[in-house]
């Protein structure tokens, strides 16, 4: 009835209100339209009390239930529209939990605008050598950012030297190029100086809830998405404790490592799960003994069994060596568990190796591909080694995996290396694919099934990674 209806739809609205937080007059406009809900409540109630006709009450209980659900679409559609974000939490945390994520590589103009003050100051903002400082209040203007002479220009004020830095105040979130970020931006010139590079400093906690949601759907279990968690922080920290002191940043954006997607990946599940798995990473023994991080691969579907990362990435550790999963094929899409035989011509195939691999050039053109390493498992077999063999007579081997994605970047069309070669006429053939990604660690659907069956974030990560330790960073 009309006003069970109205009802329920005051109860909607207290418990979306109490999911989202809302801007003062988002508050007045709701509390209307809430006072506009009773009234209509009340309304129902004395027309069921002064018409008799039975016909006209049901035409009046459906018009009101009509009225009532579009007004319940336009409170929640408006409320969700002007959802502010929160104040990005970790600004005052030590460099070693900072992340450096490369956004933007090798460009020559970008555009940056925020939600509050820019302040923008030449050198590195985080030392002493600091040359120049500018703030722009009116910052929600989107400002052109680009390099002239061998210098940074940021809304037509060149600043000189080799990087700034954009401190944004609170909430501390920025947007390039029309996506937002949490965190500050850093603008590092490269060596030719006709480009840039754009570095989103972040700590490591915000840089989880920009990761998590790009890498698994947030409706998924919550456990599922705690060991992600675990799996991607541990990750992070990982690589950027391996790689990060020779460069300007740590980590990138793509699936060359692992996707970050800033603010539009973030959801309140996101949030729950990062804020439930604080400062946890896995650790295992090291081959001197010593008990440290590692890196916590993790793919979308392993296709059965998980590979030992030693066939793939030529790293070696205790938790990475692969196991059985029976799970993955529960949950995986069956496009993404077995996919089509794929063709790529041989002529593309050739220089794509080539200018990946420049020695390949001696080899000449690709005349026959024969696997020479290989994981056997019940049902399948994954590549592991291929022998590259060239129309000069000579040879050469890559890793499976390498091989993929030179050929296919993305990815997305030799989904892993499951696969059978063959030549057919000018092209190259990958038949009886199964899987999606390189199949290391942690199966993505595999910790949705283990999820779903009640399973917890730590027994899903001690079944995918044998031998590790979750302990706290911080």
């Amino acid at each position: 009835m009309a006003s069970d209806l109205a009802a329920q739809l005051l109860l909607g609205c207290g418990r979306f209100l109490g999911e989202v937080a809302l801007s003062k007059a988002a508050h007045r406009r709701l509390n209307g339209r809430i006072r506009s809900c009773r009234a209509v409540r009340a309304s129902v109630a004395r027309q069921r009390c002064t018409r008799g006709n039975k016909g006209a009450a049901e035409k009046f209980t459906l018009g009101s239930r009509v009225a009532i659900t579009a007004l319940l679409l336009t409170v929640c559609g408006g409320c969700k529209a002007r959802r502010p974000a929160a104040i990005t939490p970790q600004m005052d945390v030590a460099a070693e939990f900072l992340v450096r994520v490369l956004i933007a590589d090798d460009v020559s103009a970008c555009k940056l605008k925020g939600r509050s003050a820019l302040n923008v100051i030449g050198g590195r903002a985080d030392s002493e050598e600091t040359s120049e400082a500018m703030r722009f209040g009116d910052s929600k203007a989107e400002m052109d950012v680009t390099i002239s002479r061998g210098s940074i220009t940021v809304g037509g004020r060149r600043f000189p030297g080799d990087e700034l830095t954009v401190c944004p105040d609170r909430p501390h979130i920025f947007a390039l190029n029309g996506k937002e970020y949490r965190g500050k931006l850093r603008i590092v010139v490269n060596p030719g100086r006709t480009s840039f590079d754009a570095i989103n400093m972040i700590p490591l906690e915000p840089y989880l809830a920009g990761v998590i949601g790009a890498e698994m759907p947030d409706y998924w279990e919550p456990e599922a998405l705690k060991a992600q968690t675990i799996a991607a922080r541990t990750y992070c920290l990982y690589i950027k404790r391996r790689f990060g002191g020779g460069r300007s940043w740590d980590i990138k954006k793509t699936q060359a490592h692992q996707v970050y997607r800033g603010l539009a990946a973030e959801s309140a599940q996101i949030w729950n799960a990062v804020d439930n798995t604080r400062a946890k990473v896995m650790t295992c023994r090291q081959t001197d003994k010593s008990e440290d991080i590692f890196p916590a691969y993790y793919s979308s579907t392993c296709g059965g069994h998980t590979e030992s990362s030693e066939n793939v990435f030529g790293d070696s550790f205790v938790p990475l060596s692969g196991v059985a999963c029976p799970y993955c094929e529960r949950v995986a899409r069956p496009k993404f568990f077995f996919w089509p035989m794929v063709q790529f011509g041989t002529v593309e195939v050739t220089k794509k190796l080539a200018q990946q691999y420049p020695k390949l050039k001696e080899i000449g053109e690709i005349v026959e591909m024969t696997p020479t390493g290989k994981s056997e498992y019940e049902g399948f077999t994954r590549l592991t080694r291929i022998k590259l063999s060239g129309s000069t007579g000579r040879s050469d081997f890559l890793r499976a995996e390498d091989l993929r994605l030179t050929i296919d970047p993305t990815g997305r069309r030799l989904k892993s290396t499951i696969f059978e070669i063959m030549k057919l006429g000018n092209n190259w053939a990958f038949s009886g694919g199964r899987g999606y990604g390189h199949g290391v660690g942690m199966c993505q659907c595999g910790a949705q099934a283990l999820a779903r069956q009640g399973k917890k974030a730590e027994q899903i990560l001690a079944y995918y990674y044998p031998g590790s330790r979750i302990v706290s960073v911080y």
